[in-house]
């Protein structure tokens, strides 16, 4: 069932600020401020049923940050907060940034072959086949390499074997991601552990034990890993990754075949998307109950960080297998937002998103339309850039709009509109 977007009414309806008035714990000690629920319009019966659901699907721990405060973090089965958990593949969308982090510091580019750093023969395809996987390839699992066999993390020569040019195809391949560990350490000269210690844990407190290629760490680590993307990089002001060309490429598509797929990160919004194992697209939202904007860092069995940064919202799950699993992507998803979006008592606005509102294609070049947006005439729209700055205001009128919108400069925006009726949206638009 499609949600009303975010119903969760006063919780989540705020301007689109991002960055701005964000709270960052220390990064020594369990200290975390914390967001009295009540002061956010939540129901107890609302929060009844999301903890009943939590509990019945098996779940370990579960945080919502908000602003980057806690409103809420429940445990069950005498987990603690000071428990230790598996990321599973949610720790990609770690790897992900700190790939950025020695970009930015000149240890790689991820244009390299990634022959530069394994040396030739990494895989059994020939010099030329091999010569056009990149370290990009690996980041968004467009390397070519065989994902049929029976064991999908070997690294081995011999188990990476030939399937398409790469670029050509995507496919959900552990061992090609798990080689970005390797290609990290022959960049930086030591273990991929030293370069996670040294230039991300100390800086922010995102501490964890990577395990033959899998992090294990406390559920607040990934918390305050979901705030450090939220505010693209930058921790209490303290630049991790500056590079914000490659911090926005991790949250818009990276490649038109899975549109739903990031540099190791999950999108939700987007027109189609296609399962781990599967070489099909699915033409709807990722998560349609969750906000369009949301990206996610995806694990197996449920190990979820979603990242929603139009209502500065980080919310992290994990503990055993909730749904129907895909790999990383589960029903878990679909059934949790709708559980969240039920959090909040009533509201005088109504928040919706459907697929029949759309600004297509998104992201746009030098031609965009905007479809299904009858429901919005002579609504008013304003439009923010990243930095929360108010870019336009107006009453939205089809022509006027998208040519204001063809008049951006490349970048991310955000869209609001709201009509006499009390009915809003809420888009995320990437210009190039």
């Amino acid at each position: 069932m499609k949600s009303l977007f975010f119903s969760v009414g006063l919780f989540f309806i705020t301007t689109v600020v991002l960055g701005q008035n964000l709270y960052f714990p220390p990064i020594v000690g369990n200290e975390w401020d914390t967001i009295d629920p009540a002061t956010l319009n939540w129901c107890e019966t609302g929060n009844k049923a999301l903890d009943d659901f939590l509990i019945e699907k098996g779940t370990k721990g579960f945080i919502i940050l908000k602003d980057g405060k806690i409103v809420k973090e429940t445990y069950f089965d005498n987990f603690t907060k000071d428990s230790v958990w598996y990321w599973a593949s949610a720790g990609k969308s770690i790897t992900s940034f700190m790939v950025g982090m020695a970009q930015e510091k000149g240890l790689l580019n991820i244009n390299d072959k990634t022959s530069k750093y394994l040396g030739e023969g990494w895989t059994s395809l020939s010099p030329e086949q091999e010569n056009k996987i990149t370290i990009w390839h690996q980041l968004t699992m467009t390397s070519g390499l065989d994902d049929s066999g029976d064991d999908l993390d070997c690294m081995m020569p011999e188990c990476l074997t030939y399937k398409a040019d790469a670029g050509q195809r995507w496919a959900y391949h552990n061992a090609p991601y798990r080689l970005l560990h390797n290609v990290m350490a022959e960049a930086w000269g030591n273990t991929y552990q030293n370069f996670m210690n040294t230039q991300l844990t100390v800086k922010t407190g995102i501490g964890g034990l990577w395990l033959d290629g899998v992090l294990y760490s406390k559920p607040r680590n990934m918390a305050r890993f979901g705030l450090l993307a939220l505010n693209k990089g930058t921790w209490n002001g303290q630049q991790i990754l500056g590079d914000q060309t490659y911090v926005d490429a991790m949250s818009v598509p990276s490649q038109m075949i899975n549109k739903s797929y990031g540099l190791l990160w999950w999108l939700n919004g987007q027109e189609s998307f296609m399962l781990p194992g599967v070489q099909l697209a699915i033409n709807r939202f990722l998560i349609p109950n969750a906000p369009s904007d949301m990206y996610c860092a995806l694990g197996k069995n449920d190990q979820k960080i979603y990242i929603v940064p139009s209502q500065n919202l980080v919310v992290v799950r994990v503990g055993n297998a909730g749904g129907e699993i895909a790999g990383a992507v589960s029903s878990f998803d679909n059934q949790l937002w709708e559980k969240i979006n039920g959090l909040t008592c009533t509201s005088s606005i109504n928040e919706i998103s459907n697929d029949n509102f759309r600004i297509y294609p998104n992201p746009f070049f030098d031609q965009v339309d905007i479809l299904g947006a009858e429901n919005f005439i002579d609504a008013g729209v304003t439009i923010y850039d990243v930095q929360g700055s108010l870019i336009y205001q107006g009453k939205f009128k089809k022509d006027s709009l998208t040519n204001v919108l063809k008049g951006l400069s490349s970048g991310v925006y955000f869209l609001r509109f709201k009509n006499g009726k009390g009915l809003v949206t809420s888009k995320k638009v990437i210009k190039y």
